[in-house]
């Protein structure tokens, strides 16, 4: 089970994807999580072929970071580790090369392309669940309720196959448009959800969350 207190995704660290641009930025959104209750983040830079991130740069980032929330006071506990997205242009050589980096021990973040599923190519992500469960990973599929070109059939196929689900704070008031806010609180009733995380990327991501009132329950 998932501390409430630990934002288990969010692209905070500075300059590494489409997340903070500057370490100010970085530290104006840990103070965001903190206001919401949150006492730890992990740090989940994207992994995909835009943003190739690989550990070594993830960890010594996130060390800086962390560095200067502790001079400043701000009580937030980072954690290094990234967001995976299954294709062909970056998954196969993630595991090539064994630049996993889980958090919480064993988790693994992965993810889907957000509005293709052709992207994902010959990859077939049931099969790459059991592969990292072999490893000895535990895969939590980030977002489910905005990959709208799945059916709920396909999401049961995910869940069995063993990967967790992590919903994204927002998506049920509707910051990814209506489709997304249905979609959520079908995965919602069916009871498929194990974790919530922000998935924050700039003080707009922080402000929506404001403007409804998000603490952390």
């Amino acid at each position: 089970m998932i501390d409430p207190g630990t934002d288990c995704h969010c692209h905070i660290l500075p300059g590494l994807d489409d997340g903070a641009g500057s370490l100010e930025e970085s530290i104006a959104l840990a103070r965001r999580q903190v206001s919401w209750g949150f006492r730890k983040a992990v740090c989940t830079s994207h992994r995909v072929g835009k943003y190739p991130n690989v550990p070594e740069v993830v960890i010594a980032t996130c060390k800086k970071l962390q560095e200067e929330l502790e001079k400043r006071g701000i009580p937030l506990e980072l954690t290094p580790s990234m967001e995976y997205r299954l294709i062909p242009e970056t998954w196969p050589e993630t595991l090539e090369k064994g630049w996993l980096l889980p958090w919480e021990g064993h988790h693994i973040l992965i993810e889907l392309p957000i509005h293709k599923a052709s992207r994902i190519g010959n990859i077939v992500p049931e099969d790459e669940i059991k592969r990292l469960l072999d490893m000895g990973y535990q895969p939590v599929l980030a977002h489910p309720e905005r990959y709208l070109y799945l059916d709920m059939d396909r999401y049961h196929s995910l869940k069995d196959a063993g990967t967790l689900f992590q919903r994204n704070v927002g998506s049920l008031e509707g910051m990814y448009g209506e489709a997304v806010s249905v979609r959520c609180e079908a995965l919602l009733a069916e009871n498929l959800f194990d974790m919530i995380g922000t998935d924050l990327h700039s003080e707009h991501y922080a402000d929506f969350f404001d403007s409804f009132g998000f603490k952390v329950s």
